[in-house]
């Protein structure tokens, strides 16, 4: 149990959806960054993440779903803006990207 504990409140605060890949690349002159252009159904968001090591085909990763939480204040990695953060397990410092058991609608609220 962590010391860090919130409150149902605090947790509602955080907007955590469900985006689906529309692209990702590979970010030139870099070892770890991937562009990711997810669709939330209302809109299409840019979200960077340092994951590239870890992923080794990332084509298979076009069509999946991820939560992803977007009322973070946006950040620029290696020029590039980030338009949110993608909710991974983490298992050995090696993030284990997580999906809906099924196809749902892009933009569905995680609760």
């Amino acid at each position: 149990m962590s010391d860090n504990i919130i409150s149902f409140e605090d947790f509602k605060k955080l907007d955590i959806r469900i985006g689906t890949v529309l692209s990702v690349e590979k970010i030139p002159n870099t070892q770890k960054l991937l562009k990711f252009i997810f669709d939330f159904g209302t809109e299409k968001r840019q979200i960077i993440a340092g994951m590239a090591e870890f992923i080794p085909d990332i084509k298979l990763l076009t069509g999946k779903q991820m939560p992803i939480l977007l009322n973070i204040k946006p950040m620029k990695f290696q020029g590039y803006q980030s338009q949110g953060m993608i909710i991974a397990a983490d298992q050995d410092g090696k993030p284990i990207l997580l999906h809906p058991e099924r196809q749902i609608p892009a933009g569905s609220i995680v609760r």
